[in-house]
């Protein structure tokens, strides 16, 4: 019985430093998502003045989203917006990143740097920057830029080409040269092989990076706030020009609309390219 004594003591410590991991993960998981539960739980609080514990609950605060224009205008242009700054954030991410990974020159570092720069800057201040740029550009052009559709998409993909470089230049360096070097010794051509071999290989980085700039832009309000156009409103405007003169739960119905919509769109995604590979 002596010789099985220190035996069972490691077999312990193992089970307790499990135990412990699990619930240290457990709750990291809680506190991630307490908020998301709580503003789920709020939207369907019958009371319009919120407060604890509730008098009942009810599913009219969905009804009276679905009844708000604003907020449905609001959404369908925000997607508009979200998909057209994910696909040209994608296209220009992906080049920008070649040439940060691929190719050797003089300040290639500070030109990852700039790249990467959106990713540390505050939107706020991100947002009046590029508000300012654009009313110089409008002295010099005599052109309309601040609050038309092409100036905020523009805007958008700016905010979204950083999501990609940074995806896709990790995925690129996880890459496998030697396949592209062989398809090149079999005939291909640089676009060829590009086409055909790396931009397969780099499917998981691709899609990862249009899913996060897709979400990016679409929850995006301090660059959409002063370059939005009259007649025109995203989404989390909306959301914010309700708030101004409503505090009752129909934001939170809004609310989690939107994270149900977005976390539909994740697990999909990620059941046919796994998002853990490349984030």
């Amino acid at each position: 019985m002596s010789h099985n004594v220190p035996s069972l003591q490691p077999r312990a410590s193992i089970a307790w430093g499990r135990l412990l991991h699990r619930a240290i993960v457990a709750l990291v998981y809680l506190f991630v998502l307490c908020p998301i539960f709580f503003v789920i739980w709020l939207s369907f609080f019958k009371d319009a003045i919120l407060y604890f514990p509730p008098s009942g609950y009810t599913f009219a605060w969905y009804v009276n989203a679905w009844r708000n224009n604003a907020f449905a205008d609001g959404f369908l242009f925000s997607l508009q917006i979200a998909l057209l700054a994910a696909l040209g954030g994608v296209v220009l991410g992906i080049l920008a990143a070649m040439s940060v990974v691929r190719y050797r020159y003089a300040g290639r570092g500070m030109v990852n740097t700039l790249l990467l720069s959106p990713l540390l800057i505050p939107g706020i201040i991100l947002g009046v920057a590029i508000y300012l740029f654009y009313l110089r550009a409008e002295n010099i052009l005599d052109m309309d830029i601040v609050g038309t559709y092409g100036g905020l998409v523009a805007a958008h993909i700016c905010l979204t080409i950083p999501w990609t470089v940074r995806l896709v230049s990790a995925g690129m360096q996880g890459l496998d040269e030697s396949v592209v070097e062989a398809a090149r010794n079999l005939g291909a051509s640089s676009r060829v092989a590009f086409l055909r071999v790396t931009l397969p290989m780099l499917r998981p980085s691709i899609v990862a990076a249009a899913l996060f700039s897709f979400i990016v832009s679409f929850e995006n309000l301090e660059l959409s706030l002063s370059l939005v156009g009259p007649g025109h409103t995203t989404l989390p405007i909306a959301i914010m020009q309700y708030l101004e003169f409503n505090l009752d739960p129909t934001i939170a119905a809004v609310a989690s609309v939107q994270i149900l919509l977005l976390g539909a769109i994740m697990l999909v995604t990620d059941r046919y390219v796994k998002l853990s590979r490349v984030v």
